[in-house]
């Protein structure tokens, strides 16, 4: 059987820059839609589904060694409807096929390679294949020959398989129950156990930065007030800032590390990582002052804008690993050219950066300071200073890595909410003019009617979005408002969160990923685990929690409990799979909400908020009140007024409340932070 002779690529009127780099190929790829699976029921061929995203390095590779080769192609155009899907644009098709090859008992990752029916069902699959045979791995072609066999001869085997996966992908679903709040706690003192005490994070390798992982251990330490949960997250977050997986000379996180030692990235730069690492640098800086933190954060603020704003103000997804085909070329020096560059300053940059001539990757070097001879003088810091300039200029000349420029609504969301949340933290008004520019830029570009739709390039939105979008702008929402005290954010974030009820709301409570309306998904489904960024029932249950606290909305406040209820049994069976839901459980159960009551113009008032602005949680309630203004009534001080007509505070935790404090020193007290918090 042969290819009708109108078949070809399809990938050319693409917005994703990920499908784009497929154009090209010999293979006749389709985008997913309900036309490629209509071409696949016409001529009742299996789908091979490739899902992949621009900047992964193992796609890169599996597409020189195999979808650019004519044979190799021609091998899948003669036996299979080829369909490429970017992950990134479509979450909900990558959840769902990776959901099934677990349940192949695979290990995920991608390239995603599955092979389904004209349905879109399942029945095998796996990651990276190949083209010959090596690494324990049969070669492609033998793969493809082999599925298409088995499925044109064997369709009772092919049935079997794909029942069994779709039943068991259909019946998933949470099982209701309670959590105690002391679970939080116990989780996090747990996995301080399991952490690396030399390098930070989980131990062994390749590391990743888990930062979901990261927010419950320091919301732990909140709960329990157990230092080794701060100085658990500190540690790790200062290797990381040392290793090479971030950019010494132009600022920026690269996704993971392939060691354990945080020294050679995978050298991928995803904004959904910058955004959790700015947050909690960030708040570990509100609690320890540690200047490194506060560099890394206006270092890779300076990145962002340089090198992820794309025009409008909406922030580009990554930048990929490779230039000129190799992995790290950008960013990877030898010694010879830094010792011609920096001359006299080469010696101690050299020797604060790990530099050798036989270097640490592929002989080239990685720039890290974890073994420099830290603490170095002020003088020599400035030298390095110096030096660093030298090399961004010098590296500026470089072919540069590709960008992929899609505008994704819940990556930027999580980067909207940290940078309102620096903003505050560091005093820098710049944060917060970027922060409202890519929120505007959401808001007017990609939302209509407060429904957010997910992906946007070159004037085309993917189209309806995620539960992931609407929970993260909502996130998003919150945080401005607490920067601003604009009340007009806290009414987006409401409607964020009702077209989230609206649109995406399961059986039990939860939210499915995709849109009811979304046509072309075989499988809605949901799931409350975090992957490299938190689930968004876990995020939507931190914005409701927040939301009640401040409008006092109790519809708000039992969503939360809702989904909180529905996940208990998932949650109990795997606490640490589901680390953002149980940030938001400490939230609902032992949240901070801090009420000031005064006219603007107090300056004991203004004290006091930038007092309480000094707490170490990214999700503190925060009211300000003009006297004789009402608290919402399930506000825990609701009813409780100024004392003597003074400006006066109240700190809750759940029901109960502090007597009024009209002192910011006390306040300070009370919230346990150091004078210099005021």
């Amino acid at each position: 059987m042969t290819e009708p002779a109108q078949a070809r690529n399809l990938l050319g009127d693409a917005a994703s820059p990920y499908l784009l780099q497929h154009a090209d190929n010999p293979v006749h790829w389709r985008p997913w839609g309900e036309a490629a699976l209509a071409e696949a029921r016409r001529r009742n061929r299996p789908i091979l589904l490739s899902v992949g995203y621009a900047a992964c390095h193992w796609c890169h590779v599996m597409a020189h060694e195999s979808f650019e080769d004519p044979d190799t192609a021609r091998w899948m155009n003669e036996l299979f409807v080829n369909i490429k899907v970017d992950r990134e644009e479509r979450p909900d098709i990558d959840q769902l096929y990776m959901a099934a090859l677990h349940q192949m008992g695979e290990q995920g990752g991608w390239p995603l390679t599955m092979f389904l029916t004209p349905d879109g069902e399942p029945f095998w699959g796996g990651t990276y294949f190949p083209r010959t045979a090596r690494f324990r791995r049969p070669g492609f072609v033998d793969v493809l020959k082999a599925v298409a066999r088995l499925y044109n001869e064997e369709p009772h085997r092919i049935a079997r398989t794909r029942q069994a996966l779709m039943s068991r992908l259909a019946r998933y679903h949470a099982a209701a129950g309670q959590l105690s709040p002391r679970v939080v706690a116990d989780v996090g003192t747990r996995l301080v156990g399991l952490f690396d005490p030399v390098n930070g994070g989980l131990a062994g390798a390749p590391k990743f930065p888990q930062a979901p992982l990261l927010d419950l251990i320091w919301r732990a330490g909140l709960v329990s007030g157990d230092e080794r949960c701060f100085r658990a997250v500190d540690h790790t977050l200062e290797r990381i800032c040392r290793g090479g997986i971030y950019d010494h000379v132009g600022g920026g996180f690269a996704r993971y590390s392939v060691d354990e030692q945080w020294l050679v990235p995978h050298f991928e730069k995803m904004l959904y990582d910058n955004a959790q690492l700015i947050g909690l640098l960030t708040t570990a800086w509100l609690r320890s002052a540690n200047p490194m933190f506060r560099a890394h954060v206006d270092e890779t603020f300076s990145w962002l804008v340089r090198e992820m704003e794309t025009d409008g103000g909406g922030l580009a997804a990554s930048l990929d690993a490779d230039s000129q085909g190799e992995e790290g070329r950008f960013y990877v020096w030898r010694k010879a050219d830094i010792d011609a560059l920096l001359g006299a300053d080469a010696a101690l940059f050299n020797r604060a950066f790990g530099v050798t001539e036989a270097g640490n990757f592929e002989g080239a070097n990685v720039l890290n300071r974890l073994a420099d001879p830290f603490p170095l003088s002020v003088a020599e810091e400035n030298t390095l200073l110096k030096a660093r300039g030298v090399l961004f200029r010098a590296r500026e000349a470089r072919p540069r890595p590709g960008r992929d420029d899609k505008v994704l609504a819940d990556w930027n969301g999580f980067m909207i909410a940290a940078l309102a949340h620096a903003s505050l933290a560091f005093e820098r008004p710049e944060f917060l003019f970027q922060a409202e520019k890519t929120y505007r830029f959401v808001a007017d570009s990609m939302t209509r009617d407060h429904r957010v739709g997910h992906a946007w390039r070159a004037g085309r939105l993917t189209w309806p979005g995620f539960a992931s979008d609407h929970a993260a702008m909502g996130l998003a929402a919150l945080a401005l408002r607490a920067a601003t005290n604009e009340a007009s954010y806290l009414d987006d974030a409401a409607r964020f969160l009702d077209q989230l009820e609206i649109w995406h709301r399961a059986e039990d409570g939860t939210y499915r990923l995709a849109a009811s309306d979304a046509g072309d998904v075989p499988l809605r489904m949901r799931s409350g685990v975090d992957e490299a960024t938190p689930n968004p029932n876990g995020i939507a249950a931190t914005a409701l929690v927040c939301l009640y606290h401040l409008t006092g909305e109790h519809r708000f406040g039992e969503r939360a409990d809702r989904l909180l209820e529905a996940f208990a049994a998932d949650i109990a069976n795997n606490p640490v799979g589901h680390a953002s839901l149980l940030g938001a459980l400490a939230l609902r159960s032992d949240g901070l909400q801090i009420a000031i009551i005064g006219p603007a113009h107090d300056e004991v008032r203004n004290t006091m908020v930038a007092v309480a602005r000094r707490v170490p949680d990214p999700n503190l309630s925060l009211l300000l009140l003009v006297p004789g203004a009402d608290l919402p009534p399930a506000h825990p001080a609701h009813g409780k007024s100024q004392v003597e007509g003074r400006a006066t505070a109240y700190v809750c935790r759940g029901q109960s409340c502090s007597p009024p404090v009209t002192d910011a020193n006390r306040l300070a007290d009370l919230l346990g932070l150091s004078p210099s918090a005021i």
